[in-house]
């Protein structure tokens, strides 16, 4: 357990006003916690351990990277529960732990990310923190823990939401907000092609995702419905995908231009660069390690190789899916792969007779192909 000698009695002071919403709100920051302060009467739909679910009495949230743990579990933080270290920690902060909801992650307070929309006399603000590169996973793949008589795992890696808004929203109404804001949280995941970490699939999220909702009771604005169609539903969809995507580019630098890497791709099947100097040692011609790995990581970033392997990765994708016939994708798969040295401009043709074989899957007849490109075929002029 956690000496509570570690840590500073009193956060209160070092605490750093960094937003305020036009209804109030205030946003404050410090090494390790976000914080929000309402100014009035707020109803509120949380995730979180302690004040968490429905509540009409909540004066603050936070947001907090607890210091790590040796065993990275609930009962090795300060006080051995979460619920206690919620409580111990709000004090810290000067807040009132029975009137306080919070939310825990790995990821760094200084890369949070706020986005905030507006239509009419409608004020959407959303902060997230976000880190998906250790615990990213996709709803559905097996899990990595269960809970029993109340101990858990702690697990680095998670996208915390916090959503305001200035208008009032009935009970039902926030958790419409949250449905819409986790579709949201999705599409900025996928948009970025990020890989789970427990399949190979597309992550959805991480094992650990957490949100709170916020709106203004006081509002004399009533707004009853947040999916889609609604003006609500819309800006609380963009804050949250802008301010998702923002916070992971910050926290690890998940980007479209880190994810623009053949390389990265594939790294959701499990193949790296020891499997392609593996595939190309079998090939003909010299087996120069160092030199292949060079070229390799040339050719991975190369933007016209990145789509054509994007390409094949979801035809992959929709075979194990169902939608499309393994035979007949792979079929078409492997016809695409056959225009791959023209677009590399090899110095050579490659046998496709002895390299691509329709008996062996869509991914493992690309790594044949593209390996004998990059030991073989490469002019040096890849565009």
């Amino acid at each position: 357990m956690e000496n509570s000698d570690n840590y500073p009695v009193d956060q209160s002071k070092s605490l750093q006003l960094i937003y305020k919403t036009s209804s109030g709100e205030e946003v404050f920051r410090n090494d390790d916690s976000i914080v929000v302060k309402f100014p009035g009467k707020r109803n509120a739909v949380t995730t979180s351990y302690v004040n968490g679910g429905y509540r009409e009495d909540l004066t603050a949230i936070f947001n907090h990277e607890p210091k790590p743990t040796k065993g990275h579990c609930s009962h090795d933080l300060e006080g051995g529960s979460v619920e206690a270290y919620i409580g111990i920690h709000s004090k810290r902060l000067g807040l009132d732990p029975d009137t306080t909801a919070a939310m825990m992650t790995a990821a760094k307070m200084k890369n949070a990310a706020i986005s905030t929309r507006s239509f009419r006399n409608l004020e959407i603000t959303s902060i997230v923190t976000a880190g998906i590169e250790v615990n990213g996973g996709r709803a559905g793949d097996p899990a990595s823990w269960h809970e029993e008589e109340g101990q858990t795992v702690y697990v680095g890696g998670t996208i915390n939401t916090v959503i305001l808004v200035n208008c009032f929203l009935p009970a039902h109404t926030l958790t419409r907000v949250i449905m819409t804001a986790t579709e949201a949280k999705t599409v900025a995941i996928q948009q970025l092609m990020a890989p789970s970490k427990y399949s190979t699939g597309i992550a959805t999220g991480s094992g650990t995702d957490q949100m709170c909702v916020i709106s203004n009771m006081e509002s004399p604005h009533v707004i009853t419905w947040a999916g889609k169609h609604s003006k609500l539903g819309e800006l609380v969809a963009r804050c949250v995908i802008d301010a998702t995507t923002e916070a992971l580019a910050k926290q690890t630098n998940l980007t479209p231009d880190s994810q623009r890497d053949m390389l990265v791709r594939l790294d959701r099947f499990g193949i790296d660069e020891k499997k392609y100097w593996e595939v190309a040692a079998s090939l003909e011609g010299e087996n120069k390690r160092d030199l292949f790995i060079r070229n390799l990581r040339d050719f991975s970033k190369t933007p016209a190789v990145v789509a054509m392997a994007s390409s094949l990765l979801h035809i992959e994708d929709e075979i194990g899916w169902g939608l499309i016939p393994e035979l007949a994708g792979k079929r078409v798969a492997i016809s695409m792969m056959k225009s791959l040295p023209d677009v590399v401009n090899t110095l050579k043709k490659p046998d496709f007779n002895l390299i691509l074989d329709e008996r062996l899957n869509i991914i493992e007849n690309w790594i044949r192909l593209s390996a004998w490109c990059v030991k073989c075929g490469l002019s040096g002029n890849v565009s």
